[in-house]
């Protein structure tokens, strides 16, 4: 039971990103990570805002082979 609580928050976090115009196999942390990496202001502040849960978290979370089909790029 505990796995499949995991996997449905994944996918609802992924089906956020879909909604925000990004990749429908991506999640949001993964999106913003790779944000705050360009130094965009949005990413940074979520990555800031989500490490107070957890240290790294966006860093630890970039999926660097997802992201490319997104409907908007991680600007």
């Amino acid at each position: 039971m505990k796995r499949y609580l995991w996997n449905l928050l994944i996918s609802l976090d992924q089906l956020a990103n879909t909604i925000l115009a990004g990749s429908p196999d991506e999640t949001i942390s993964s999106r913003a990570g790779k944000a705050m990496q360009q130094g965009r202001r949005w990413g940074c502040i979520l990555c800031k805002f989500l490490s107070w849960f957890e240290r790294d978290h966006c860093a630890r979370s970039i999926e660097a082979d997802e992201g490319d089909d997104a409907a908007v790029s991680a600007e």
